[in-house]
Formats: structure tokens, C-alpha cells, sequence
């Protein structure tokens, strides 16, 4: 019998996957957690085939929740699902340890075909993720586990003032620079964290530890 884990704080969304999961196998005892917290206390008590984890979960830390699974069962199979971009998430769920990503927006037959296959021991990324990583490859882009690390200490600078709703201008004057050399040094941001915005810039950095290598 397959033994399942949803962690997911909406009820609606348990209830569909819950659904489509008794639907899929003969045998299987679908359990639910609403919060993080409750989820560690399941594993505790339980051996998961599969844990399909919501990252936006009441008590949960972003990626240091797969950590606390490990720390609990070692070798579980941890499907990420979130309705944020994949684009700026994915490729980190997945350097974090996850053994797939879904995104909240996907087909049914895509939460089959994701589930189904890291519950064999697979792994699973969409057909967007696996473009973006084969441009980052034929770009020559090495995708670093924390791309924070790959900032120069003045791209930190301008990264930080960026952060806090200062325009090119004001940058300009604070470090004492040309507002072009602003601008270069957020190109070069933009490229290295891989988003087109400072609104993706900051969803980006909500996912890194940036005090740690300040």
C-alpha cells in the first residue's frame, strides 16, 4: 500500500489532490497536514512514499523544509507544488533537495505524471523548467546553488539599495557613481540572479539566507 502525505493549508486543494490520488492507485492512505508543524508530526509516526509539500505553508521555512523532512525520514520523496512562478522557484527547490517541482497551475495529467514518477524514485520538472535549464546550458549560465554568492561586493551594494525602493539615480548619488554604471551594475544583477525585475529580484532573494554572505 502506497502511504501518502499532502501538506497544504488550503482545504479545497487537499481535497482535489486527495481525490485525484485515490483515483490514480487501488491502494493508498492519503493523510493531510494543514501546517508544517503538523506535518513533522506525522512523519514522526509514519514512513512516506511520497510527501507532496506545499512551500507557502503556515510554520514551514521555505527550502529548509525538505532539511527538517530528511532529519525525520532521510530518504524521502519530497514533490514541491506552488502556485509562485517556476521560473524563480523551481530550479531552487530542486538545488535544495526536492525531487520534483509542480507548479499549482498545472493539467491533471501533469500532477499524474509528476506524482507517478517521483513516487518510482524519479524525479520531475516541467517541460518550462527543463527549457529554462537547457538555455542556461547553451548560454554558458552556471546555475548556482545560491546565485547570491556570485554577486560582487559593489553588486551587493546596489542589489540591497535596489531592494529598499531606491531608483537608479539615487543609487547613483549614495555611492558616488554614474547613473550608467548603475545601470550596468543592475544588468549584471538581473543576469546573475536570472529575472527581468526588481519584483522578481526580491521574490529571488526571499528564498536565500543574503545576511550570509553580506
Amino acid at each position: 500500500m502506497k502511504r501518502i502525505l499532502i501538506v497544504e493549508d488550503h482545504a479545497i486543494v487537499r481535497m482535489g489532490i486527495d481525490f485525484l490520488i485515490t483515483d490514480m492507485f487501488q491502494q493508498v492512505d492519503v493523510q493531510q497536514a494543514a501546517s508544517f508543524t503538523l506535518a513533522l508530526t506525522l512523519l514522526q509516526k509514519n514512513k512516506f512514499d511520497l510527501i507532496i509539500l506545499d512551500i507557502n505553508i503556515p510554520g514551514g521555512e521555505h527550502s529548509r523544509m525538505i532539511n527538517s523532512i530528511r532529519a525525520i525520514q532521510d530518504n524521502a520523496r519530497i514533490l514541491v507544488f506552488s502556485g509562485s512562478e517556476e521560473e524563480i522557484y523551481a530550479l531552487h527547490y530542486l538545488h535544495a533537495g526536492a525531487n520534483g517541482f509542480l507548479s499549482k497551475g498545472s493539467s491533471e495529467d501533469e500532477y499524474k505524471v509528476a506524482i507517478n514518477a517521483v513516487i518510482n524514485d524519479g524525479k520531475y520538472i516541467s517541460s518550462k523548467v527543463q527549457q529554462l535549464m537547457v538555455q542556461n546550458i547553451l548560454d554558458n549560465k552556471y546555475v548556482s546553488s545560491n546565485p547570491l554568492e556570485d554577486l560582487s561586493k559593489r553588486e551587493l551594494e546596489v542589489m540591497h539599495l535596489l531592494v529598499q525602493g531606491k531608483w537608479t539615480k539615487e543609487i547613483a548619488t549614495i555611492l558616488d557613481l554614474k547613473e550608467t554604471t548603475i545601470s550596468t551594475y543592475k544588468s549584471r544583477i538581473f543576469e546573475k540572479l536570472d529575472v527581468t525585475n526588481v519584483i522578481e529580484m526580491f521574490k529571488k532573494l526571499e528564498l536565500y539566507k543574503a545576511e550570509d554572505i553580506k
